[in-house]
């Protein structure tokens, strides 16, 4: 085989190893302006946010609140008309394609996939930042896709292919993909949404598999506001945009938050396993905002679960 075809976004020079290990899982925005063309003002307007390192933080609020717009920006899948994403140190907006794919993993609500591509292959799909075009599978491609795999809890479907399985059986393929990246930076958006509780389930200990196991920094869009300060180190809470609260889950998840932001009336109980809420009622005052209408679909970009 002739020599490979060189990358231009891999680099050749040589790196201080624990410098590099030290930084490489930092992602931070600051003061952030994210906006949709087709939206008047924008969804974020200058917010700051750090992720934790080799920690997972969980991004909650109601419908419209601009989770998911918040996590593109992370991403650079829409780009900032203010303000910047550091990763690593380094802007995402100065980054190649696939140098940030070498670092940033993205598992997004609008994933798609050829029908009859079989799982294996799709999981082999997230080593892509490693290869040229010519590149053929190496030996720590096989080794990444494998741990990848058995990660995800996924090797019985490996031949399977990806149009003829569930929703919770594809949750688990695409997640193994962005897993084969071996990023130091991962960020999921809703991965439980519309998912039966088992694999709802599956999914978290996937998660807290990652924290436990690996340095890896995790941020995850969650709806499900118990389901998220059950599983994260840290909670940032959004409301129109903005946010309104940060911090531990036992700090953050409070009685007077989910009457503020949420606007329910809620009994919360800190356990061993984080905090407990027993919804009890909705508050309905008459002049919160309709979150399921068109209004709020639109403050939501494109998420209208957000």
């Amino acid at each position: 085989m002739g020599a490979p075809v060189t990358d231009p976004d891999r680099s050749t020079e040589p790196e201080d190893t624990a410098v590099t290990d030290a930084a490489a899982s930092t992602l931070s925005g600051s003061e952030l302006v994210l906006q949709y063309s087709s939206s008047d003002d924008p969804i974020i307007g200058g917010e700051s946010i750090a992720a934790e390192p080799g920690a997972v933080t969980a991004l909650v609020g109601p419908n419209g609140s601009g989770k998911s717009t918040l996590l593109k920006g992370l991403a650079n899948q829409l780009a900032p008309e203010g303000g910047s994403v550091l990763l690593g140190g380094d802007d995402v907006q100065s980054m190649g394609t696939k140098a940030l794919a070498r670092k940033l993993g993205l598992l997004s609500q609008e994933s798609t996939s050829p029908s009859s591509i079989t799982v294996e292959d799709l999981v082999y799909h997230g080593r892509y930042p490693y290869r040229g075009f010519f590149e053929s599978i190496s030996d720590a491609d096989r080794e990444a896709v494998e741990r990848a795999i058995s990660l995800a809890g996924c090797g019985h479907l490996r031949g399977r292919e990806v149009g003829s399985l569930s929703g919770g059986q594809k949750q688990l393929a695409w997640i193994a993909m962005v897993l084969a990246q071996e990023t130091d930076v991962l960020l999921l958006d809703e991965p439980t949404t519309f998912l039966d509780l088992h694999h709802q389930l599956t999914v978290i200990e996937i998660i807290k598999r990652l924290r436990e196991e690996s340095d890896i920094t995790v941020v995850v869009v969650l709806h499900d506001i118990e389901q998220a300060a059950r599983l994260a180190d840290h909670m940032i809470v959004l409301e129109d945009g903005e946010i309104r609260a940060r911090g531990a889950p036992s700090e953050v998840v409070t009685e007077s938050l989910l009457e503020a932001v949420f606007r329910i009336d809620a009994d919360v109980e800190l356990t061993e396993r984080g905090p407990r809420i027993d919804p009890l009622r909705a508050r309905n005052d008459g002049n919160e905002p309709d979150r399921d209408d068109a209004e709020s679909r639109r403050h939501d970009g494109t998420e209208a679960t957000e």
